[in-house]
């Protein structure tokens, strides 16, 4: 398919003027309209009205028009790719992520990303609570959760390891559980509003971490306050392996019930809306997320 009639029909449908978006791509009027004429020929429909005082969309065309957005955003997108077409990556990306996962790993890369793409402008928002896409207008987001609306579409960017940890000072004092029934009795820490998540092992024994549970005095709606309040000896927390690995390394804080996994084995995703077209600025940072984080996380486990 023509891409150049594909960019020139989108052009006429946004002026609503043949000739104009001719000029815009350095086509003469005559040229503009026979390359449009040879595009309804291709795709068996009339795209545009024409009268010798306006043009508008037919029906066929307005529905056509999103599909031809994502021909050229992909288009885009490749030029981007292939080191070709960088200046045309431009507009105002809205992208919204966890806010202890942003400071850590997403801030620090915001300048050479900003150097690489003059033209995006950024307009983030970094909340451990969970925003709505399409209510916020978003293009992008990071979810460290399981990817269950069916609105919206997912790229993993790497594994969300979940582990249970305390501090020295707490295990001191309460001791250390030798089974994970003992957890029960101890004080545990949870994230506020995620349901319950279920921990297991090889054997097929489990323990929900349950926000409702009797045991969970203390319950936050913050990562990095979860972190410093288990830090600071106030129970026990299960964690992203990427926010705690440092600790873990320094002997902050240890590790219990290693053998246990969290079951439904989370990850980072980035998502978008199903309805919104991945536009080129859009794709540039997805990848640029992914090269930076995603083909050799830095958390790991000490040895």
């Amino acid at each position: 398919m023509d891409t150049q009639a594909l960019r020139l029909f989108v052009l006429s449908a946004d002026k609503l003027n043949i000739s104009a978006a001719g000029r815009a791509l350095g086509l003469a009027p005559a040229v503009a309209s026979a390359r449009l004429s040879k595009l309804e020929q291709q795709m068996g429909a009339d795209l545009l009205h024409r009268t010798t005082r306006k043009v508008a969309l037919s029906l066929e065309g307005a529905e056509f028009l999103p599909f031809a957005r994502e021909i050229l955003a992909q288009e885009d997108a490749a030029l981007v790719a292939l080191g070709r077409g960088q200046a045309e990556v431009s507009g105002t990306l809205r992208f919204t992520a966890p806010s202890t996962f942003a400071q850590l790993y997403i801030a620090p890369l915001l300048p050479e990303f900003l150097d690489r793409y003059p033209g995006v402008k950024l307009d983030l928002r970094f909340s451990d609570v969970q925003l709505d896409l399409i209510e916020g207008s978003f293009d992008l987001a990071l979810r460290n959760s399981m990817l269950e609306d069916s609105s919206l579409k997912g790229r993993k960017l790497a594994s969300d390891t979940r582990i249970l940890c305390a501090a020295p000072a707490y295990l001191a004092r309460f001791g250390t559980p030798q089974t994970i029934e003992e957890l029960q009795s101890h004080q545990v820490i949870a994230f506020q509003g995620e349901r319950g998540r279920r921990f297991e092992n090889e054997d097929g024994d489990t323990w929900v971490l349950d926000p409702a549970a009797p045991q969970c005095r203390l319950i936050l709606d913050d990562g990095q306050s979860q972190k410093r309040a288990t830090m600071a000896g106030a129970g026990i927390s299960a964690n992203s392996l990427w926010s705690v690995h440092q600790e873990l390394a320094d002997g902050s804080l240890v590790q219990i019930f290693p053998d246990y996994h969290m079951s439904d084995e989370s990850v980072l995703w980035l998502v978008y809306p199903k309805s919104n077209v991945l536009s080129a600025k859009v794709r540039v940072f997805m990848d640029y997320l992914l090269e930076k984080i995603g083909r050799a996380p830095i958390w790991t486990l000490p040895k």
